[in-house]
Order: structure tokens, then C-alpha cells, then sequence
């Protein structure tokens, strides 16, 4: 993994409808801190705004660009930025083993098999769970399906990383070891981090928060200043 550079995300004029119901409107915004974390009560519309960032969520209206690349005419390039790592690991783990997983991740850009072999095993070393390669995923705990998860994507090498309530499923030990592994990487290899949480510790450790509610980003600026308007809204 190599360090990403500058990143920019752009969204313009932004509207996702589902029927005639509006998930999320965006006006205009501009991401280009390397730790972002997105706050609000379920249904605000988080998790759309990581899922538009790498194109699994198309604008009803508007745009979205990573460094100026569009996130649907073209998605396959964004994708290649824009990693993502849902809340529950059993939507990302498919394969009988964590290092099988890893190299179905790597086999489109890694064609000889020794050597994606090779790239997943250190993949899930860097991660610290070498040890958890050929064993079967089904018996792995929760923080260690979600390790796995993250291995998927950080073997890819993205410059954006969406993590979407990861850590809804693990208890406290695990939460914290996650949020660890995945401070560490990113700042040694310069990746954005872009997380919806409902962890405010972890949200204040970010650089900027975004608060959505109502399908609106309704505020944006320093973490304790948007958590603290956070806590006044949840508690009118």
C-alpha cells in the first residue's frame, strides 16, 4: 500500500430519492480531510452519503466526483479509489477462508497466483490476523470477520476508505481494536477515512463531522462542535 496524496470529493447539487421519498439532498460539499466521520440518527441518510461517494448509490439529481472522476460514468475507476466496508463482515466475506477472500479481492489486478497469494498473506499480516488466513471464516468472531472485511478492501490500496457503521457488531475490545488498526494504516499510507458511526468518541477523533438528519447535512465543521449540536437536537 502506497500513500494516496490528496484526495477531493465533490458533491453538486445532490438529490437521492427512493419512489418520491427523499433520502438525502446535498446542495454542494467538498471532502478533502484525510479523517471524516458522519453522525445522526438512523435514517438520516449516512449511509447513503458513503454508498454515492464510490457509486453503490446513484444521484436521483446532481453529481458526485472523486478527483474529478464522475462516481457513475466512471464507476470501475472510482471504485479502484473509493473502498467500502459495511457494518455486518458477512456482506463482504464469501469464500470458505479470510485468505481466499483476500486474493478474490486481489484477482482482478493480480494475475499470477503465487503472487496474490503472496499480496493477501501480507495483506492480513499487516492487519495483524496472518494467523487467521486458512482458517474458516464461519468460526471466526465478530472483530475478526471484520478485520477480514477491512483486509478485502485495504488489499485493493484505495485512497478513500468508507466505513459504514463498522463496529455496530462488536463489543467494546473489539471496537477499539478495529478503530486501532484502521487509524494506523491509514495515516502510515495516507488514506481519507470517511465513517459513519454512532460512536461519538470515535467520531471526535476525526478531523471534520458532518451531521445528517432528515435526509440533510445540517451541520458541518470541528467534532466537538457539530457532536455538541448533536446532542442538543437529540435531546429537544
Amino acid at each position: 500500500m502506497t500513500s494516496a496524496g490528496s484526495v477531493e470529493i465533490d458533491f453538486k447539487e445532490v438529490r437521492v430519492f427512493a419512489g418520491t421519498r427523499l433520502l438525502l439532498g446535498i446542495p454542494q460539499l467538498q471532502l478533502t480531510e484525510r479523517r471524516i466521520s458522519v453522525i445522526g440518527p438512523n435514517g438520516g441518510g449516512k449511509s447513503t452519503l458513503l454508498q454515492l461517494v464510490n457509486g453503490l448509490v446513484e444521484p436521483t439529481e446532481g453529481y458526485v466526483r472523486v478527483d474529478g472522476r464522475d462516481t457513475i460514468e466512471e464507476g470501475r475507476a472510482v471504485r479502484q479509489r473509493a473502498g467500502f466496508v459495511f457494518s455486518n463482515p458477512a456482506a463482504q466475506l464469501v469464500m470458505p477462508t479470510p485468505l481466499e477472500d483476500v486474493e478474490l479481492s486481489l484477482r482482478r489486478i493480480v494475475r499470477d497466483t503465487s503472487a496474490r497469494r503472496s499480496a493477501a498473506l501480507c495483506c492480513l499480516d499487516e492487519l495483524g490476523i496472518v494467523e487467521l488466513a486458512e482458517r474458516s471464516s464461519q468460526e471466526l468472531s465478530s472483530g475478526q470477520q471484520q478485520l477480514v472485511a477491512l483486509a478485502t478492501v485495504l488489499a485493493l490500496k484505495p485512497q478513500i476508505l468508507l466505513l459504514d457503521e463498522p463496529t455496530t457488531l462488536l463489543d467494546l475490545a473489539n471496537a477499539q481494536r478495529f478503530n486501532q488498526r484502521v487509524q494506523r494504516l491509514a495515516q502510515l499510507h495516507g488514506i481519507m477515512t470517511l465513517t459513519a458511526t454512532h460512536d461519538l468518541d470515535l467520531a471526535a477523533r476525526a478531523e471534520r463531522t458532518l451531521l445528517i438528519d432528515g435526509g440533510s447535512v445540517v451541520a458541518d465543521g470541528p467534532p466537538d462542535t457539530v457532536i455538541t449540536a448533536y446532542r442538543h437536537r437529540s435531546s429537544v
